[in-house]
């Protein structure tokens, strides 16, 4: 890694980031920072706005979840401040920017008044985060990385006012980071140099996402037959229902779903339908701790989603040994590359799912393998790339105002 005098100081910013209320929610941008924190040569600030609401109660369903956040935290000892921001209906989409914008100003200065450092503002999520960040960047003469991680870049651009929001931050923004070439392509397309983005995909815990003990794990699930695995929100993108489509086609196999989400009920009808209910589980939830024994217990995970940035159930999987059967858009390529990592299929429909679960099943291979395999997927390179970003990001600042 390229020697610095001293630790580079992030804000890290965004509202896709874990809380005690919601502990899963963007864990993916908390592991990236932790595992560049754990190098010693990065410290962070978070601060994680969270949608503004006064009610708790759980009748109030995802919106209490908000109210239930702390204000702010100790998380794998770095400091996560979540103010709060308004959320308007309807027009909310158009404005949020500038209300996330306008709430985390104050705190952010706040804190820069406390004492606390920042030589870069670290972003997640095009908008509104990105967005927000740049305004943020220009009042506190901060430089901006902003990270885009998916439907950032491949749904809300469509939407008019949005994308020249989007177009705008990227211009503004010091440095971008995609975490897939796919998405790289579509950051280019929607106006972004080339240049001035860097692909740094995300890694796989390989010390948590392990091999345990199979027998043991499927003994704890009831598994008494192969049995595929879907993780994911139970939303329409993530495509559960095209897997539950594909089982009475798949007579022997079970299916476990790990998630919670509006889709719910849509899906217990459709298990239902089906006839299926000795055969597939929604599991409801879990913490991220219990995926592994989970992908453990599986004989493939399958994922097929429409949309993903860079999907890390996928490598999840594959680090506890289980190969994947996934869906063949832009990203998911990229990580199933080989034999031992699974199949890819398309088009995205139950038939094609059928199709590759069986061929997988004839020629599995082997559990070691699929697990060496994950192994050269682990934080390592991402880390080392954002710390040669970030050096980057600073010398040229210097050079601006020298």
């Amino acid at each position: 890694m390229p020697p610095t005098p001293s630790r580079v100081q992030l804000l890290t910013f965004s509202t896709l980031y874990p809380n005690a209320a919601a502990p899963n929610h963007g864990i993916f941008v908390e592991n990236r920072l932790r595992h560049l924190v754990q190098t010693d040569a990065v410290t962070a600030t978070v601060v994680a706005p969270v949608p503004y609401f006064p009610f708790s109660g759980s009748i109030f369903g995802d919106w209490a979840r908000h109210a239930n956040a702390p204000r702010q935290e100790s998380r794998h000892g770095l400091r996560v401040h979540h103010p709060r921001y308004a959320v308007v209906p309807r027009i909310g989409m158009n404005i949020s920017p500038w209300l996330l914008y306008r709430s985390t100003l104050r705190v952010v200065r706040h804190l820069l008044a406390e004492g606390v450092r920042a030589d870069i503002i670290d972003a997640h999520y095009l908008y509104p985060d990105g967005v927000a960040a740049v305004w943020l960047g220009r009042a506190l003469k901060l430089p901006v990385v902003i990270t885009a991680r998916g439907s950032d870049v491949t749904q809300l651009p469509d939407h008019a006012i949005p994308r020249r929001l989007i177009q705008t931050a990227m211009a503004r923004a010091d440095a971008l980071i995609a975490v897939s070439a796919a998405l790289k392509d579509r950051m280019i397309a929607l106006g972004a140099p080339a240049d001035k983005i860097t692909v740094l995909r995300n890694g796989v815990d390989t010390i948590l996402f392990r091999p345990g003990n199979r027998k043991v794990q499927r003994a704890a699930l009831g598994l008494d037959r192969p049995t595929l695995l879907s993780v994911g929100h139970l939303i329409e993108r993530k495509g559960h229902h095209r897997v539950i489509e594909a089982m009475p086609a798949l007579a022997d196999h079970g299916l476990l779903i790990a998630g919670e989400g509006p889709e719910r009920a849509r899906l217990e009808a459709l298990i239902a339908k089906h006839k299926l209910g000795s055969r597939v589980r929604l599991l409801g939830a879990r913490p991220h701790a219990e995926l592994p024994a989970l992908y453990g217990a599986a004989d493939a995970l399958v994922l097929a989603s429409s949309r993903e940035g860079w999907a890390n159930v996928l490598l999840e999987a594959m680090a506890c040994g289980t190969p994947v059967l996934a869906s063949a858009i832009p990203g998911n390529p990229e990580v199933v590359r080989a034999p031992e990592a699974g199949r890819l299929f398309h088009p995205n429909e139950a038939s094609a799912i059928v199709q590759a679960a069986q061929e997988l099943f004839a020629t599995p291979p082997a559990r070691t393998a699929t697990r060496a395999y994950a192994e050269a997927f682990s934080w390592d390179e991402t880390t080392r790339g954002q710390l040669t970003l970030f050096y980057r990001v600073l010398a040229e600042r210097s050079q601006q105002t020298s």
